[in-house]
């Protein structure tokens, strides 16, 4: 299946963060990684008829939704919005820890019923040709890994989820913020690893802690299928996601430089506040592009102070850009 090679390199469903923009973005740098949207609730879409949080831009494919939830008739529902809309994968999320997904019993809390989970599953499988997929954590609170990950995972099997993305640490639900969730508990890789064996036809793929091309190149090397780069691929894109359709796929490189990708988004940034959008609704994912280059904080600072103010538009990318060189040049 195409996805599935896609899923060799993804960038993580991230709240707040891996809205459209950001992946328009994303898709002009790579345009072969999978790119995933933020969570969006079952109960939005269905019971409160949030159809706008399904938009995306044609460009953003091979794109997957994620869908929070823990009633199978809903997430169906859901599910098959999702397919309308155009999605190439449905994804249920089983690894956030937020205390607002605790408490709509949705998130890393579906660690503790693998058996409802595998009832989502089946149900969305039910309603879709689409491939249906699960991102968990590797166990929660006093759970042992060892012990409930490979339950977890034969039952969603059963269940038809032909592809897996592990977050390699525990959640803890009581004890830790959602932030010292995606750091405090320590990455278990070699259990993910364990997964892949015990579960040969399942695409494994494995998320945390993966901050650049080349530790994903590694992972994958060691035999998982795929690898999901969350944080890095957001501030470091070029980084991450400029140098991956060649390292990952074979593809020729494409020679763009992170200022083209800059000057391309100028049009879909002009046609974002031509409909009434905020500039700094787009910029704002911009800010990494040149991480650690000569110049980068004088980019950083322009787009940052500037693209909130009334009437700015997408003329300030090339304003950064000059003050940018300006600065490269002092």
């Amino acid at each position: 299946m195409q996805i599935d090679q896609n899923a060799r390199l993804s960038v993580a469903p991230m709240m707040d963060w891996t809205d459209r923009h950001c992946r328009y973005f994303h898709r002009l740098i790579s345009g072969r990684a999978l790119l995933y949207t933020e969570m969006v609730t079952a109960s939005a879409l269905v019971r409160g008829g949030a159809l706008h949080l399904l938009d995306f831009d044609a460009a953003e494919h091979p794109v997957a939704l994620q869908l929070g939830g823990s009633d199978p008739a809903e997430l169906a529902q859901a599910a098959r919005l999702g397919a309308r809309a155009g999605y190439d994968e449905i994804n249920l999320n089983c690894g956030c820890p937020s205390d607002r997904v605790q408490s709509g019993t949705f998130g890393a809390v579906l660690m503790r019923d693998p058996a409802l989970v595998a009832r989502c599953v089946a149900a969305m499988r039910d309603v879709t040709e689409l491939p249906v997929t699960v991102k968990c954590r590797i166990g929660v609170d006093d759970q042992d890994p060892e012990e409930v990950l490979p339950e977890f995972l034969a039952r969603i099997v059963a269940a038809g989820c032909e592809r897996v993305t592990v977050h390699a640490r525990k959640a803890w639900l009581q004890g830790l913020s959602p932030k010292e969730n995606r750091d405090v508990p320590p990455l278990d890789y070699d259990l993910v690893l364990r997964m892949k064996q015990l579960f040969p036809n399942l695409h494994v793929s494995i998320n945390g802690g993966v901050d650049s091309l080349d530790a994903a190149r590694a992972l994958l090397d060691q035999g998982l299928d795929g690898v999901m780069v969350g944080r890095a691929a957001y501030h470091q894109p070029w980084d991450v996601l400029a140098g991956a359709d060649a390292a990952i796929w074979g593809d020729a490189p494409r020679g763009d430089a992170p200022e083209d990708i800059a000057r391309a988004m100028m049009p879909y940034a002009q046609a974002h506040v031509d409909a009434g959008g905020k500039l700094s609704q787009v910029t704002r994912h911009m800010l990494g592009l040149f991480a650690g280059r000569p110049g980068a904080r004088a980019w950083r600072r322009t787009l940052s102070e500037q693209a909130v103010r009334p009437g700015a538009d997408a003329t300030l990318i090339e304003t950064a850009l000059s003050r940018m060189e300006e600065a490269q040049a002092a």
